[in-house]
């Protein structure tokens, strides 16, 4: 829709369009398949080698085409060779031959080759035809992934490939040939009945005493770790964009899930199955930002031009990603094979390259795009640094008609100052914090206000990585904004590469401020973390609470650069169990890894944890290494869900929820609460209990969330406001009245979870606000396309001089 109307502005400017552009902006215009080179260059190498899609995750098992489980019928010819898998092929050119693979799992992978004299094999699974799958290829290649079935319910299957003796047009043969078949492992159901994530019904593990007068765990207070599933790209950026649907994006690199024929590298992962959508991508969306607009669109924004030393040789038919705009529209269906990311540069786009760029929602809805650099680099530096901030859609702020703002803060920080932190305010300002300093944004006049520095000569932002989140909002203090950040490093930003060390220690710092006068005057609280951590991410509970998870003890972000490297990792032992934060206790008393599990996955750079709307918080990604690789730290592709005490708990429901609330407007749905709750009797009064959220409110507590866009530890549209509500005497419904306006929670989506008790529901997606696009200023957009030019650095490339032509910003 937004293309459309961006047409139709155009038009009425006059601005006539090419029928090729014109039909770009109306439709998702796909890469060519035929561009997609299938080639892969190891760090350190020169020339391009074969890729393979083969790959076996950890977990997952590799049955080769010898193996005596898999079952040949008809006519197959074996042979042998150093290209295939474990040095075997097995083949045929015979009508009706058919192979069968009896497996228990969640998924299965077939490997075979393709090339010109392949044809069209049928795929059954369960007796059951899922698809017919033609083999052919203009380019001969080896251990490609033919098929793929990842939405398997979890349990015994078999799989029948058989070859019908037809071929397309361009085919020379019939042949179809298996090299290895992969199975998906998962966990097996206690009864057909159970549903595959019905999380609920997973057993509580049982913890035996290791000696007599060792006490039993207390159940109330034990986490369960699950590794379920396979995001099939790697996971640097992660955004939960429906109830049962998230969207994993990566960089241009060879993810073993593929699309239109090379590596995709971003897909939407089914929380329920656990299955895989891969999606295309048509820039290089290297260290892109996001958000979500007031209309529920989410916007990925900025990123890299292809590394060419390594993937540009390879022609995945992307662009240069650094002033994209992603456009994703909200796709709430089960089904989500018709969700697509549009680009189209010419028309959407950002004034400016930015890599490393911080994104997020502001009181108006629309995108605040802040610093970043012009190209990719590691520790910023003023030659490339790019010091302002920009809107999407562009506004004429300060007198900027749609061009880029001057911020003198990120001037000033420059160094470790790309993924600023930033929050939106409840007054409608924004939050800033990079390198060792914060101050507060006012976007409506372009004004700075510089806060205390934070202690210690801590770090908190790229490559010394720290996280935060902005705590808690009630109505009981008037929506008082309160930052936390925790972790980062003391590592000088001036250091040269040579002498920093993925040894040197990570910080275990954590800083609070209250950003009222009197809190802002008081400075920052300072607190330790149990351990040092860099790259941690903070994830909000609906209970207001603040699960802290991954990272490394040493080193610092990026990869390649530092002394020590492990593999290509400038960070060193990884921190694998997670700490909780109550934000509600008394200094000294704050965190606690009681009841915590420990991973045996090291989560370093490159790796997201997000909340889900089960309740549990999803734990993907770690890549320190500029392509796919296997070596320490290598390319991680396995989820784990940590699951919070209260996931095994009698949960309250919403029964009927509500599709969208106004700002102030009161709204009524049904809900359900468990009979054995402690604090509601049988009038639906409430009477508080022991638990934290009592001290926050003694009521059922409606806790309206912004499970936010995560990447590079910065977890920039995440929020939690409590909403005023009102439980009904039958208990059967409840009343809740939406924020007052956009400061408190910037319009656009959300999710609702009831927390009764200390235990929240299962969250339902709900859009606050009226659900209409952001503000659409047509002259700054219209200026800013024309005193603009597309994809700068490839144009210097193409001109063959490193020219770029970059509009001036606009300071105060």
């Amino acid at each position: 829709m937004f293309a459309l109307r961006l047409a139709s502005f155009l038009r009425q400017k006059g601005v006539l369009l090419p029928a090729t552009v014109l039909i770009c902006i109306l439709s998702v215009c796909a890469a060519d398949p035929e561009k997609a080179w299938n080639g892969f260059v190891t760090p350190g190498s020169t020339g391009p080698t074969t890729f393979v899609p083969y790959y076996v995750p950890p977990g997952a098992r590799s049955y080769d085409s010898s193996s005596p489980f898999l079952h040949y019928f008809g006519k197959w010819k074996d042979t042998y060779s150093s290209a295939y898998v474990q040095n075997t092929l097995r083949s045929t050119s015979d009508p009706g031959a058919s192979m069968t693979f009896s497996f228990t799992g969640t998924g299965i992978e077939w490997f075979g080759n393709q090339d010109a004299r392949h044809g069209i094999a049928q795929v059954y699974i369960d007796g059951r035809k899922m698809q017919e799958v033609d083999a052919w290829s203009a380019k001969p290649m080896k251990q490609q992934r033919i098929y793929w079935d990842f939405d398997l319910y979890p349990g015994r299957h078999t799989i029948k490939i058989v070859n019908i003796g037809q071929k397309s047009a361009n085919a020379t043969g019939t042949l179809i040939d298996i090299d290895a078949l992969v199975v998906i492992t998962g966990p097996q159901p206690d009864s057909p009945d159970v549903e595959y994530l019905d999380t609920s019904a997973r057993p509580i593990p049982d913890y035996p005493p290791l000696f007599d007068f060792v006490s039993e765990p207390d159940p109330d207070k034990e986490w369960t770790l699950t590794e379920i599933g396979n995001t099939g790209v790697s996971a640097m950026q992660l955004s939960i964009v429906s109830e049962t649907h998230a969207l994993v994006v990566d960089k241009v690199e060879h993810n073993p899930l593929t699309i239109d024929g090379h590596p995709a590298w971003a897909a939407l992962y089914n929380l329920k199955t656990h299955s895989v959508t891969p999606l295309s991508v048509e820039s290089n969306s290297f260290c892109a930002g996001g958000t979500f607009l007031s209309n529920g669109t989410l916007i990925n924004v900025g990123g890299n031009p292809v590394v060419e030393d390594h993937t540009a040789t390879a022609d995945f038919g992307d662009l240069d990603g650094l002033q994209a705009v992603r456009v994703f529209e909200a796709c709430d269906l089960e089904d989500v094979s018709g969700c697509s990311l549009y680009e189209n540069h010419d028309r959407i786009r950002m004034a400016t390259p930015r890599w490393y760029t911080t994104v997020l929602r502001i009181a108006d809805g629309s995108a605040m795009i802040v610093g970043g650099s012009r190209k990719g680099g590691w520790i910023n530096n003023a030659t490339v640094n790019n010091p302002t901030l920009e809107y999407w859609p562009p506004k004429d702020i300060a007198g900027s008609h749609g061009l880029p703002v001057r911020l003198p803060f990120l001037e000033d920080t420059v160094g470790a100052n790309l993924f600023p932190i930033a929050f939106s305010l409840p007054d409608g300002t924004v939050f800033m914090a990079a390198n060792q300093d914060a101050m507060i944004y006012d976007w409506r006049t372009n004004t700075e206000r510089r806060l205390p520095r934070l202690p210690n000569g801590v770090r908190v932002t790229y490559p010394m990585a720290g996280t935060a989140v902005l705590l808690p909002l009630t109505p009981a203090t008037g929506y008082a904004p309160e930052i936390l950040i925790c972790g980062g490093s003391t590592v000088d930003d001036a250091q040269p590469g040579y002498l920093i060390s993925s040894q040197d220690p990570a910080s275990a710092q954590c800083v609070r401020m209250l950003l009222t006068e009197a809190g802002i005057a008081a400075g920052w609280e300072v607190e330790r973390m149990p351990e040092a951590r860099h790259m941690p991410d903070a994830v909000l509970l609906p209970t207001g609470e603040v699960l802290i998870v991954n990272g490394a003890g040493s080193g610092i972000s990026g990869y390649g650069n530092v002394v020590g490297q492990i593999g290509a990792s400038n960070a060193d032992n990884p921190v694998l169990t997670p700490v909780l934060y109550d934000p509600a206790a008394p200094p000294g008393g704050r965190f606690s890894q009681e009841g915590m599990p420990t991973s045996d996955i090291p989560r370093m750079y490159h790796s997201v944890a997000t909340l889900t709307p089960s309740g549990e918080i999803m734990i993907a990604g770690s890549n320190p290494n500029l392509d796919r690789s296997e070596i320490e730290y290598g390319t991680e592709y396995r989820v784990e869900w940590l699951g919070p005490p209260y996931m095994a708990k009698a949960r309250p429901e919403i029964v009927e929820k509500p599709e969208i609330i106004g700002f102030g407007e009161d709204v009524t749905f049904s809900v359900a609460i468990p009979s054995s709750s402690q604090g509601v009797d049988i009038k639906g009064e409430w009477h508080p209990s022991s638990s934290t959220l009592s001290s926050v409110d003694e009521r059922p507590l409606v806790a309206l969330m912004d499970l936010g866009f995560v990447t590079h530890t910065v977890h920039a549209n995440s929020r939690l406001v409590y909403l005023d509500s009102s439980l009904s005497e039958d208990g059967q419904t409840i009343t809740v009245t939406g924020p007052p306006d956009g400061g408190v929670y910037p319009p656009g989506p959300g999710f609702l979870y009831l927390v009764v008790d200390g235990v929240p529901s299962v969250g339902v997606k709900v859009m606050i606000g009226d659900g209409e696009d952001p503000p659409f200023d047509g002259d700054a957009l219209a200026n800013m396309l024309a005193m603009t030019e597309v994809d700068q650095y490839e144009s210097s490339k193409k001109k063959g001089k490193n020219k770029h032509k970059t509009p001036k910003s606009h300071a105060t």
